[in-house]
């Protein structure tokens, strides 16, 4: 069996949220094969009682705290010194020494890299080295996007860091074999700012684990009886759910309440900022912060939504509220990587007018077939299990050229759309 180095800007663990879900699936798959050697960061201190966990996958975990206090110091120095703010907040000299001594140590040749913040620790040592890169999304475009919605000075930041951000993707990308990106949509938007790179690209999307959300288990519900509860989930520390519960609440909730006064909007996700706490100021309003399982909640939903104004790749919170036989209605923001027909499977709104007029007719049972199609949607189209198949080419049982060359059997980005 032979070594590999997994190098991740977060803990891959627990698979709890966005892109722990999909480097914990990616790890676990590749751990099959390797022995795998993981170097990352936990910023959450509740992550810390989960590392040893990692152990099952991993023959050696190296994870270095980093709290919001350290990132921010980070951050600061990176803008003084020209470089990104998401570079800085992430480089560690530790973490270089150790990635260093890894390689060398074990001898390694094969490389994934999760996440272009992680990539500078590989940029002396890819070379004979097999180095696949999950970019996921395209970063820089997130920035362009919030800065597009800030005003003064937020807005020059923003496009300081979209800058920066996208000459790090460059060069990560010139660094590897192979570029993932969870999107085909996220595909050409890198090979339109990067078209010399574009050879290099592929796309793998997202899966959701059919088993763990599984409508047909039974979970005692949260809710009091009689309400009608429309659920939405995520990090709630993260600028684009913050913004999307904002505008919910602000522009389509209240006339939800007008027609359905038992209808409440329940906020589920971890470290709830200041502006979503002060959303249960108004009526029909719930914010949970961290919870033990987001399952109970969305099996007892009426109603999934994913209103989502900026949004980057697949959103998960999707996946998993079809999984759990729900209607969903979400913005075509939130629609990018799915294959999925809407008024068929999910409802798309892109206006207020709209989301309350798709919210209402869920609440009023006019799709009650919606949630069947949702769940049979995810089974034939998001399994991970035919996900992951691309790491099999990626990371061959045999040994061949470390650059990946022209002759192996890969699904290329240019020829797969």
């Amino acid at each position: 069996m032979r070594d590999l180095l997994f190098l991740s800007h977060r803990v891959p663990y627990p698979p709890n949220k966005g892109d722990k879900i999909r480097s914990f699936h990616i790890l676990r798959n590749l751990a099959a094969r390797f022995r795998v050697h993981l170097g990352c960061f936990f910023d959450d201190p509740a992550d810390a009682d989960h590392t040893d966990s990692l152990h099952e996958f991993c023959s050696e975990v190296f994870c270095l705290p980093l709290s919001r206090g350290r990132k921010a110091a980070r951050g600061i120095r990176g803008l003084m010194t020209g470089r990104s703010v998401s570079e800085a907040c992430f480089w560690d000299v530790r973490m270089q020494h150790w990635t260093r001594a890894t390689l060398e140590r074990f001898g390694i040749r094969d490389i994934f890299v999760f996440c272009s913040t992680m990539a500078p620790y590989v940029f002396e040592t890819a070379q004979d080295r097999r180095v696949v890169l999950d970019m996921v999304d395209v970063d820089s475009e997130k920035w362009l996007a919030y800065s597009r919605r800030a005003s003064w000075p937020l807005r020059q930041i923003y496009r300081f860091e979209q800058r920066h951000v996208l000459e790090l993707e460059k060069r990560a990308a010139r660094a590897s074999g192979r570029v993932m990106f969870v999107s085909a949509a996220e595909a050409q938007a890198f090979a339109a700012l990067a078209p010399e790179l574009s050879e290099r690209i592929l796309v793998m999307g997202n899966g959701v684990d059919l088993v763990r959300f599984d409508p047909s288990r039974h979970y005692a519900t949260p809710f009091v009886p009689g309400v009608l509860p429309i659920v939405f989930t995520g990090a709630m520390d993260y600028r684009a759910n913050i913004d999307a519960v904002t505008w919910f609440a602000g522009e389509v909730f209240p006339a939800i309440r007008r027609t359905h006064a038992h209808a409440e909007f329940w906020i589920v996700g971890a470290n709830p900022s200041r502006p979503v706490l002060r959303l249960t100021r108004r009526a029909g309003i719930r914010v949970t912060g961290s919870v033990a399982d987001v399952r109970p909640y969305l099996a007892h939903a009426v109603c999934a939504v994913a209103p989502m104004r900026i949004a980057r790749g697949i959103q998960n919170k999707v996946l998993e509220s079809m999984a759990m036989a729900k209607p969903v209605v979400l913005t075509s923001a939130a629609l990018e990587g799915l294959h999925v027909e809407n008024k068929r499977e999910v409802l798309v709104a892109d206006t207020a007018r709209d989301f309350v007029a798709c919210v209402s007719g869920v609440l009023s049972d006019q799709w009650n077939e919606l949630g069947r199609a949702a769940r049979k949607g995810v089974e034939a189209d998001s399994s991970w299990a035919d996900k992951l198949r691309l790491l099999d080419d990626l990371f061959p049982n045999r040994v061949v050229p470390a650059d990946l060359g022209s002759n192996t059997d890969l699904t290329l980005f240019a020829g797969a759309l």
